[in-house]
């Protein structure tokens, strides 16, 4: 394997055995055309399909640009990618998603933004072909989370992005259990930059994101990077509670002024069922919004590896030292 290969691609993999063959008869292709030193990291999350026996294909096809790294069970795509990058070894570092819906041909582009001296470049997806939902529902949490992060990012779901080393030892440095990579990788950056990409349609199977686990994605997103969302409803909370107080007088005084008696008033306010359903709606709104942030506590005190590695496949010649366990991982490379 290349002692010091200048590019590292780090591709999280769950369940992807129709489209790896493709794959990797693209992304090679691609690779060895930059005429560069080169390594293909596999993060394989727990698959329950062949992708685990591809991957150890692959790996003895070409043991000199391949490596493979193997979870116990699905940890996610995040911690995936984390994987990747705490064992990456290139100068620049390219992530990239299984499914060919971003052309591994298009890396180049990437890598040419990178050479006018930007630190982290974002892949904006020229034509996406995605469902109508998808996209609508995309655009409206980009700028949701634009407001509430100061992060911008035209893009936020297009994986196809690019990491300088100092980037990635920044990331490397972090320890929270939730977190979304691109915007760490924007908070870091010096000089960020986006391009735009090619997007294909899902070449096979099926996407592993669904509604739950996109709206998870982006509380993740948001109470990972600002507190806002809790100073916003503190104001609203008592911008309801000052409201409440003076529709509750204007009510009094004018059933008061019509009944010509202070109880029947009073009376006409607690038959208000549908202020009270509004209010009770917003506390248990904040309580649940509350229990995100402190969830999040929960987890990070409770200090449990955020993945555990089953194997690490990768030529014998790679490792001039033995490394250290790292905090991510619950067991050693085997």
């Amino acid at each position: 394997m290349t002692p010091s290969p200048k590019l590292s691609v780090v591709i999280p993999v769950y369940n992807e055995e129709q489209v790896l063959p493709a794959l990797f008869e693209r992304l090679y292709a691609a690779l060895d055309a930059l005429a560069l030193p080169y390594e293909v990291i596999f993060v394989d999350d727990g698959s329950r399909d062949r992708s685990t026996a591809l991957l150890r294909a692959q790996f003895q096809k070409r043991p000199d640009a391949t490596r493979v790294v193997i979870f116990n069970a699905n940890f996610g795509q995040h911690m995936a990618i984390m994987a990747g990058f705490e064992r990456c070894r290139g100068e620049r570092v390219v992530t990239l998603d299984a499914d060919l819906q971003n052309p591994p041909e298009e890396i180049g582009k990437l890598l040419a933004k990178m050479d006018e001296g930007h630190d982290y470049v974002g892949g904006v997806r020229a034509e996406r072909h995605d469902t109508a939902f998808r996209r609508y529902a995309s655009r409206a949490m980009n700028a949701f989370r634009e407001r509430i992060t100061q992060i911008r990012m035209t893009d936020q779901g297009c994986m196809l992005r690019a990491y300088s080393r100092d980037i990635i030892a920044a990331i490397n440095s972090c320890r929270e259990v939730n977190t979304f990579i691109p915007a760490l990788a924007y908070s870091f950056a010096r000089k960020p930059a986006e391009v735009e990409v090619a997007h294909e349609p899902r070449a096979a199977g099926d996407s592993k994101y669904s509604l739950y686990k996109l709206v998870q994605l982006n509380f993740d997103l948001v109470t990972s990077f600002s507190v806002k969302p809790l100073h916003f409803f503190s104001m609203l909370g008592m911008l309801v509670a000052a409201v409440s107080v003076l529709v509750y007088v204007v009510v009094i005084a004018q059933r008061w002024l019509e009944a010509g008696s202070f109880a029947e008033g009073v009376r006409a306010v607690w038959d208000r069922d549908i202020l009270e359903f509004f209010l009770i709606g917003l506390m248990l709104f904040g309580l649940g919004l509350l229990g995100e942030y402190i969830g999040r506590i929960y987890e990070q005190v409770r200090q449990r590896p955020r993945y555990i590695v089953q194997a690490v496949l990768e030529a014998q010649t790679v490792p001039p030292t033995q490394p250290s366990p790292r905090q991510g991982e619950g067991v050693r490379e085997v």
